[in-house]
């Protein structure tokens, strides 16, 4: 795939977001692409920041290493977030090298960044990730536990809470899925009625490749998009 190709890709996208948040009364320029660049080579994740796309996300931290760490990172890339599940004997090299975790699905967890990034003396902004379908294969916090996770998170002094993610239930009916995107819209506004959180502008990571126009129509701010940019990911 050529640069043009995937020029091209990226004008799409961006014409379905601008579609989807019109349909809804939304501001596509409220609606952030992040480049899903799990097996994609580095040379085509530089292409995509260039014509871009610059926010993108990793599963792997190996493999994030391989593309990012030591390497120098284009003025374009605003951030890398991580975007898998984060085991918390991985959190230090997670922390030295990713601007964003959006996995934080346990308080154990988000203590252990919290520690970790006091010894990098260095503010580390994360999403709190809910399982909105209640699966036993997925990770993240139920959603009775979303408002104390918040909570906890409000006490960590080197965390910030930016918003929360999900990952949805797979389903052929892509409108079957709106439902789980406001659940996890209605509980972001929940944990905006906190105390500590009544002036905050908290994010919605949801909606990848199959399902992102209804994820904006129902409020996404932040969209995870791999294949729709890159193509097949095997390299």
């Amino acid at each position: 795939m050529t640069k043009e190709d995937i020029r091209g890709r990226i004008d799409g996208i961006y014409e379905r977001i601008a579609r989807a948040a019109q349909r809804s009364g939304r501001d596509a320029s409220l609606v952030t692409v992040l480049g899903a660049c799990k097996q994609v080579e580095r040379e085509r994740i530089l292409q995509a920041i260039a014509l871009g796309i610059g926010h993108v996300g990793e599963n792997w931290i190996q493999e994030a290493e391989t593309k990012f760490k030591g390497l120098e990172r284009p003025d374009e890339l605003v951030s890398l977030h991580l975007i898998g599940h984060l085991q918390t004997n991985k959190v230090r090299p997670a922390v030295a090298l990713f601007d964003v975790i959006q996995s934080v699905d346990t308080v154990r967890l988000a203590s252990r960044i919290d520690s970790i990034a006091g010894e990098f003396n260095k503010r580390v902004a994360i999403y709190i990730q809910v399982n909105v379908g209640s699966e036993s294969t997925k990770e993240g916090v139920t959603m009775e536990q979303v408002a104390e996770m918040a909570e906890f998170v409000a006490t960590c002094e080197n965390l910030e809470l930016m918003g929360l993610m999900a990952v949805p239930p797979h389903l052929e009916d892509i409108e079957a899925v709106r439902p789980y995107f406001r659940m996890l819209r209605d509980l972001r506004d929940g944990v905006c009625r906190l105390e500590h959180y009544r002036d905050a502008i908290l994010e919605l990571s949801m909606g990848m490749t199959e399902d992102f126009e209804v994820a904006v129509e129902e409020g996404a701010t932040m969209i995870r998009l791999g294949s729709a940019i890159w193509g097949s990911r095997a390299i």
